[in-house]
């Protein structure tokens, strides 16, 4: 097995992968720095992110307003230590991005324009038409290629990290080109690979989020926080999950069920009309929205479609000239994957999986328990979004804390010594083993990748939906725990190197299982509803017991060991999300 060696080691490389990578690069121009990445960087997932990022620019905003935001639409579960720090530092990383390149949309004076976003009382949300996320990630890619210290190693899939004596020293990875499995060594792990989303049948997500950085660290035995927080977005496509950004209400778009009615005024989310500075019931954050989804489903008001119940998104009243200026991507979505032109006929959707809430408990630095292993963007839990996270909330996000968590790393590299070990040759080895014994030259396998990955879909969609309850939840936990065994006997046809793509979707189904897993048990052992965690059996909010962050530590039985961590509270008391008028 080939052993390549640098100082830091990235995995991911998307918005919150390149910004570590460029404050690893700033804090030490002399220190070897690799990005493993599975995908070629530009078709990361951020890529695909379209209405904005969130930084106070305004002066009828203040940090404080940002922060009150924030904290309120997580319902009081974020840490409000890290939420102040990240308001702080959201301007400033804004500002260095457009020095960086990125073409923020403009007002006829020339100044950064702002829109509304679901949840926020302010208008803050900075955005470059509706392919923001795109325009953010080459903006960030152009910039990392003026730094020679970093090294990209394009379509490595990372399979395991390799820890010695207390302390993450490297990781194994496939070559996808070629099958090679090599060892990369270094003094400091930074885990940026995203969410899971595609645990769940509809989401929003590309197929290459499945959790890999969760599981990886899950493994090493780092907790995973909060995950039972997941987020629905109310506007997806029925069949693809592809988001329909919220740009689309932002600009004055209206949900209507099938008597061509807009529901939301019934559920206390704002006013009918829109606010000229505030919103309009449309803006309501996104877990409230998703929840009036389903009521208004229960009533027998949304259409009925092949791929599950929908409403209309209508956005025809806004004109041909707005949609082509504000938000030309939504309509060419709808005209590709739909057939239909928004500026003449109603878009179809439904809530889909958008956001983990939860991911690897790290610091403020983004630091782990495991020393030497770090984690950023949605792959990690700081925790900023608590409950539900506000739209515009996460790509400034992954700026932030992509940037304290690279230069962490970077510090901590040049304090430690270097990661070689017999211990960690013989991990290594062991992985080239499992990898070659258990999938590549494993025979007689009974068990599809697709067919378990569709039952383990089924299961999170019908027991871990937006909303729950501890009968199902128990069903769900049964039930996965016994396709956990199933996984175990899949076998691939292809026995080949090169390229081997179903291989890697066998690796991604086991780190699929496991979020999966830590997704299901952390919302079975929650007795409340809060946020995106809705429970019928235990419809209210309880912060006696559960204004606590939930941590899923892998365990050698069936079911992860569930404990709680205290939520910081420095200046906002919990009090009640309010939103209407």
């Amino acid at each position: 097995m080939d052993v390549l060696s640098h100082d830091v080691l990235i995995v991911g490389g998307g918005g919150a992968g390149l910004r570590a990578a460029i404050a690893v690069a700033e804090t030490d121009p002399k220190l070897s720095l690799a990005v493993v990445s599975k995908v070629y960087p530009m078709r990361s997932h951020t890529v695909s992110a379209e209405g904005g990022a969130a930084a106070v620019i305004k002066d009828d905003d203040s940090l404080d307003d940002h922060a009150y935001d924030t904290i309120s639409g997580a319902d009081w579960l974020c840490d409000q230590d890290a939420v102040e720090l990240f308001v702080n530092e959201a301007p400033g990383e804004m500002l260095q991005l457009e020095h960086w390149g990125c073409p923020w949309s403009r007002l006829p004076d020339g100044t950064v324009a702002v829109r509304p976003f679901g949840g926020m009382k302010k208008q803050r949300t900075w955005f470059a038409a509706d392919k923001t996320g795109f325009h953010m990630l080459h903006a960030l890619f152009q910039t990392t290629l003026k730094y020679d210290p970093i090294q990209r190693y394009d379509e490595y899939f990372v399979t395991k990290l390799l820890v010695d004596d207390g302390r993450c020293r490297g990781v194994v990875a496939i070559e996808l080109a070629t099958g090679r499995i090599v060892t990369i060594l270094a003094r400091s792990v930074l885990l940026c690979t995203g969410g899971c989303g595609k645990v769940f049948p509809f989401t929003t997500n590309a197929n290459i989020k499945n959790g890999d950085g969760m599981s990886l660290a899950y493994r090493a035995g780092v907790p995973l926080k909060d995950m039972e927080f997941v987020q629905y977005h109310p506007t997806g496509l029925p069949f693809t999950g592809i988001l329909i950004t919220e740009a689309s209400r932002s600009e004055g778009g209206w949900l209507l069920n099938k008597d061509g009615y807009r529901y939301l005024q019934d559920y206390d989310l704002g006013k009918p009309e829109p606010h000229p500075v505030l919103r309009s019931m449309e803006l309501g954050p996104r877990d409230r929205l998703s929840q009036a989804f389903v009521k208004e489903q229960e009533k027998g008001r949304t259409f009925e479609g092949p791929y599950g119940d929908y409403v209309h998104l209508d956005i025809r009243h806004l004109g041909k000239a707005k949609i082509d200026k504000s938000i030309p991507f939504v309509r060419e979505l709808c005209r590709k994957y739909v057939n239909i032109d928004p500026v003449h006929e109603m878009i179809p959707v439904r809530p889909v999986v958008h956001y983990i809430m939860g991911g690897v408990h790290t610091d403020l630095d983004g630091a782990t328990p495991l020393a030497g292993l770090y984690s950023a963007g949605e792959a990690a839990c700081v925790s900023i979004n608590g409950a539900n996270r506000l739209g515009s909330n996460s790509l400034t996000e992954l700026l932030v804390f992509g940037a304290r968590a690279g230069k962490a790393a970077a510090k901590f590299a040049l304090e430690v010594e270097g990661s070689g070990s017999s211990a960690i040759s013989a991990q290594a080895g062991d992985e080239q083993t499992r990898l070659e014994k258990d999938f590549l030259e494993k025979q007689g396998g009974t068990e599809r990748i697709a067919t378990v990955r569709e039952e383990m879909q089924k299961i999170m969609e019908e027991c871990v939906g937006i909303y729950r309850n501890g009968k199902e939840l128990e069903r769900g936990a049964e039930e996965l725990a016994k396709l956990s065994e199933r996984a175990d006997n899949i076998s691939l046809d292809d026995h080949s190197h090169t390229f081997n793509t179903e291989l890697t979707a066998a690796l991604e189904l086991g780190y699929m299982m496991d979020s999966a897993e830590a997704i299901i048990h952390s919302a079975k052992a929650r007795h409340e509803s809060r946020g995106s965690h809705q429970r019928t059996d235990f419809p209210e909010r309880d912060d006696d017991k559960f204004l606590q962050h939930s941590l899923a530590y892998r365990t050698e039985s069936d079911a992860p060991r569930i404990e709680y961590a205290p939520v910081s509270i420095t200046r906002w008391p919990p009090g009640k999300r309010v939103y209407g008028k």
